[in-house]
């Protein structure tokens, strides 16, 4: 796309209420990030440039949306138009800074399309390892940022920089339904955890079948922990590192959420709907303060999710295993990562000091703590990379 591409960021001037609106640029299309109405790399359905002159396409359930610009160096000047209303727009161009993937965009084949991943790989010939990293649960995407959460923190997108400036390559990927591969999640009663699992698997045997890489292992983060130590044993992948995974069935983890929130009934009765959904039964009434919890529409993937026993699936795995926790981590304590480290006796566990959930050092209070995944110019914690490199070497 020649001159245009990389991040331009900006404004869409809505009269008193003007969006700031960012767009990335890659040889082929483009992705679109529209922070306050939860658009997080959303995928531009058509780009095409004709000499200075820009039209952009993107497609929203019952509308199409198209901005119209004149490229002018740094800065692109138009018209956005949505559902006949056409309002002034201008970028300016950025760097490729924290909001731009450095790597190169590759694809998947699966049965309900291609999925798009963010490969990095080391200068020279090769070959080289290669680690597929999974993000986390709920929205977060391949850099590991929520659009949730204002503000970023990039924890997997410095993870997999600092990877490649060592000599190890790496693909990470939006979940099916988030970000660039949003058009894979089809209807929420269709999703299965196994989903998850098949997706990661497809990415280590893309990598395998590369002769560019010599090696294949996994790594894991949060929800990702679980999704990528399922896929190392059906891959038998070289290698599975877990960070901040869970070292307990979800069941419990939830349970363990839910106790300061919900009254001793309710409490009660969440316990019995986890226990039907974990013998494979759906469950049709209760509670309407429950109903976001288990609306009938989420509970074949709940099902599918409560199968699993972390420790389990650990033993299955002949590969090395490493497993990593943060003594500053709010959402998973280091006593799961022991857990999982009992289960399987021959697994490294590495501790790091200070390091809270998404993988930077935290102050000890809790408003500090989460005043770091807004933050993405912290660097990762100390002692995290030197942990990895030391194991896959």
């Amino acid at each position: 796309m020649g001159s245009i591409e990389g991040v331009w960021n900006g404004t869409i001037n809505i009269p008193n209420q003007p969006l700031l609106v960012s767009l990335t640029f890659t040889k082929e299309n483009g992705t679109i990030s529209i922070p306050s109405q939860g658009l997080q790399n959303f995928p531009l359905t058509g780009v095409e440039l004709k000499g200075s002159e820009l039209a952009i396409q993107m497609t929203l359930p019952g509308q199409q949306i198209t901005f119209e610009g004149d490229v002018e160096q740094d800065k692109i000047l138009g018209t956005f138009i949505q559902q006949g209303q056409s309002f002034p727009f201008e970028l300016t161009k950025g760097s490729l800074d924290e909001t731009a993937d450095t790597g190169e965009a590759v694809q998947i084949d699966l049965k309900n399309g291609k999925m798009t991943g963010v490969l990095e790989v080391p200068k020279g010939d090769g070959p080289f390892p290669l680690m597929v990293i999974i993000a986390g649960s709920g929205p977060t995407d391949h850099n590991g940022n929520s659009p949730l959460i204002p503000g970023k923190n990039n924890s997997l997108k410095m993870l997999a920089e600092q990877l490649v400036a060592e000599g190890v390559a790496s693909i990470r990927y939006d979940k099916r339904g988030i970000g660039e591969n949003q058009s894979l999640a089809g209807k929420e009663e269709d999703i299965l955890f196994d989903d998850f699992i098949n997706d990661a698997a497809a990415w280590v045997q893309f990598a395998k079948n590369d002769s560019h890489f010599s090696k294949v292992g996994i790594i894991g983060h949060s929800e990702g922990s679980l999704i990528g130590m399922v896929a190392a044993a059906k891959t038998d992948a070289d290698a599975f590192i877990s960070i901040a995974g869970a070292g307990r069935p979800i069941d419990q983890v939830l349970l363990e959420q839910l106790e300061p929130q919900l009254p001793v009934n309710l409490l009660k009765e969440a316990d019995d709907i986890l226990l039907k959904l974990k013998q494979g039964e759906q469950v049709e009434k209760f509670s309407a303060e429950l109903q976001i919890l288990f609306r009938p529409s989420v509970q074949p993937y709940m099902i599918s999710w409560l199968k699993y026993d972390p420790v389990k699936e650990l033993q299955k795995l002949s590969s090395p295993v490493l497993i990593i926790n943060g003594t500053r981590d709010v959402q998973v304590p280091v006593t799961d990562a022991e857990r999982l480290h009992d289960g399987k006796k021959d697994s490294k566990l590495a501790i790091i000091q200070d390091m809270n959930h998404i993988l930077k050092e935290a102050p000890e209070d809790q408003e500090g703590n989460m005043a770091t995944y807004m933050d993405p110019n912290l660097p990762l914690a100390k002692g995290l990379l030197d942990e990895i490199l030391g194991f896959l070497k």
